[in-house]
């Protein structure tokens, strides 16, 4: 057999063996003296197939062999970017966060970055599933996603990552309200002050605040502190009239013979000459 035939029998042998498994019994095409048979290509291609079937464990496994063994290769840099994709596939957020941590250490200019930090991003974005979960995972994503706002501001990942920044954002208000909530309902006014108050101040651009506001009116109510209930009524007159809490508040305030306007000298109070100057939300 001429030596062009030879090959061309060997390349069809190792695709059969890569893809499509025909090896005879004790075959492991995961074995590394089994990878070495074959070209950076092949075994792109068999991650590929691997990801096409949603099997993305084995897809991850072929593109880090893929980084392994053609390290300095373009197929290596494409390879690493594909395994941090798999790996966030897969739900393993923790190999999906080192390998696109890896790949941005590694390539800080290539185009691929911007896709490798949002990757990164979404490796702590995607775990935030409920209120009650621990805030830390959502600091984190706020923190990765401003990265890719600010360093990639004309890529294709901007535009998602700021919508995902915001209801972030509105995910750590919701945790305060969920809070405070508690101590409210629990009479411990002062402490439900704290959370409502971190809402009004720190969280003024997320769905909260309105109820934040109310939140407030019957806290201080309760407490006898009439001022700063009427104030924060005075904030939800101003903005939020159209809201169910500005209903609630009215009735609250005036039920017992109080107007909703500004008075004292309070936090308050400053919030709402701002929000008369335009300067507030």
């Amino acid at each position: 057999m001429a030596a062009g035939g030879a090959k061309r029998v060997a390349a069809v042998l190792a695709a059969c063996g890569l893809l499509a498994g025909c090896g005879g019994g004790g075959f492991s095409p995961r074995a590394p003296e089994v990878m070495e048979a074959y070209t950076a290509p092949e075994i792109f291609e068999r991650a590929e197939f691997e990801m096409a079937r949603d099997r993305f464990d084995d897809a991850a496994f072929y593109f880090g062999e893929v980084e392994r063994l053609y390290p300095y290769s373009e197929w290596g840099r494409r390879a690493l970017i594909m395994q941090a994709a798999a790996y966030h596939q897969d739900r393993d957020y923790e190999n999906a966060r080192a390998a696109a941590q890896r790949f941005l250490d590694f390539f800080p200019a290539d185009p691929d970055a911007a896709y490798a930090q949002y990757l990164l991003a979404l490796s702590f974005y995607d775990q935030i599933d409920e209120v009650g979960r621990d805030q830390g995972l959502t600091f984190q994503a706020l923190q990765a996603l401003r990265v890719v706002i600010e360093r990639y501001p004309d890529s294709q990942y901007a535009e998602p990552a700021i919508l995902k920044f915001d209801l972030a954002f509105d995910h750590l208000a919701a945790k305060e309200m969920e809070v405070g909530r508690f101590y409210l309902g629990r009479q411990h006014y002062a402490a439900s002050v704290n959370r409502f108050r971190v809402v009004v101040e720190d969280f003024q651009t997320t769905s909260h605040t309105a109820e934040a506001l109310h939140r407030l009116v019957e806290a201080y109510l309760s407490l006898g502190l009439v001022e700063e209930a009427q104030t924060a009524g005075a904030i939800l007159g101003y903005n939020y009239q159209a809201t169910e809490w500005y209903e609630a508040s009215f009735a609250l305030l005036t039920g017992q013979g109080l107007e909703m306007r500004a008075m004292g000298d309070n936090w308050l109070n400053a919030i709402y000459r701002q929000v008369v100057r335009g300067e507030w939300i």
